[in-house]
């Protein structure tokens, strides 16, 4: 068990510090913000439990997620904030949760999920505190929302830095255009936001976002309100699944091949992958470009 405390930058004052040392991290990470989204694979670890306790982690999101089921991931996992805002099925031994990725651990090794108490709960008996459990990436989850943008604290027209919510896959890119301006592309800094250390103007903004299954969305008319949390009508992905219905009986026996085929459901395919998950992981962007 870890305890809040000893999380790294995981206070209310972290967003604060890290703008001022954001040029820091980003080069220290080289300014990489693109890795790709994890596979969909079952992995084995362990898990154990904390309390944020008041705390917003190191993704920097302005709280825990309102069902209070999140995780802390060790720093090859939380891959200098790729992880922020995705989702991972865990089953232990009393059951499976979702959680949401919003903090890191330092001393978690990968396979080693450090998860909520509320978390923790559902899947085994707290008096345990380590458990075995399994896990994996969950390709398109359903969020509680739309995606949302806030403007860091002390952003201006001559430095730009945005935090991204809700868009439920890891992100690979964000770019921004104000006014009727070009996009730029935004580097992402350790505690996930999306920095253009040149400034990117006074907008309005556009803010286009893509996560490593090639879903784009472009968000209009963002303010530059440094610390207010803009909610928006746009979903980078619906959180469905298309799923094939079953063959169609035909009552007679010479009916052809194509009149027996699955049909797809006419839901929002056009937002989803049309091929399978693991094979879209395989051809994410690796950068941002």
């Amino acid at each position: 068990m870890t305890a809040g405390s000893a999380r790294w930058l995981a206070t209310g004052g972290a967003v604060v510090l890290a703008g001022v040392i954001g040029v820091a991290l980003l080069l220290q990470h080289g300014g990489s913000a693109c890795a790709a989204s994890p596979s969909t694979s079952t992995s084995s670890g362990k898990a154990t439990f904390y309390d944020l306790g008041g705390g917003t982690g190191n993704c920097s999101f302005p709280g825990a997620p309102a069902d209070d089921l999140f995780v802390a991931l060790g720093p090859a996992q939380y891959a200098s904030a790729a992880a922020c805002g995705s989702y991972l099925d865990v089953t232990g031994p009393k059951g499976k949760v979702r959680v949401k990725v919003i903090d890191s651990c330092p001393g978690c090794a990968v396979g080693h999920l450090d998860l909520s108490r509320t978390a923790f709960k559902k899947i085994a008996d707290e008096v345990q505190g380590v458990v075995p459990i399994k896990y994996k990436a969950v390709a398109n989850p359903s969020t509680p929302g739309a995606l949302s943008m806030r403007i860091q604290e002390g952003a201006s027209r001559y430095w730009f830095s945005v935090l991204v919510d809700n868009h439920a896959n890891r992100l690979t890119s964000v770019q921004v255009a104000s006014g009727g301006g070009s996009f730029r592309t935004a580097k992402r800094a350790a505690y996930n936001y999306w920095i253009i250390a040149g400034g990117a103007g006074s907008g309005p903004f556009k803010i286009k976002v893509t996560d490593g299954y090639g879903h784009t969305a472009t968000v209009p008319n963002i303010k530059l309100s440094p610390g207010k949390t803009q909610p928006t009508t746009v979903r980078l992905t619906s959180g469905a699944v298309t799923v094939p219905k079953p063959p169609t009986k035909k009552s007679t026996p010479s009916a052809s091949a194509s009149s027996v085929a699955p049909e797809l459901e006419s839901t929002t395919a056009a937002e989803l992958p049309t091929e399978p998950a693991a094979a879209l992981v395989a051809a994410a962007p690796k950068s941002c470009g």
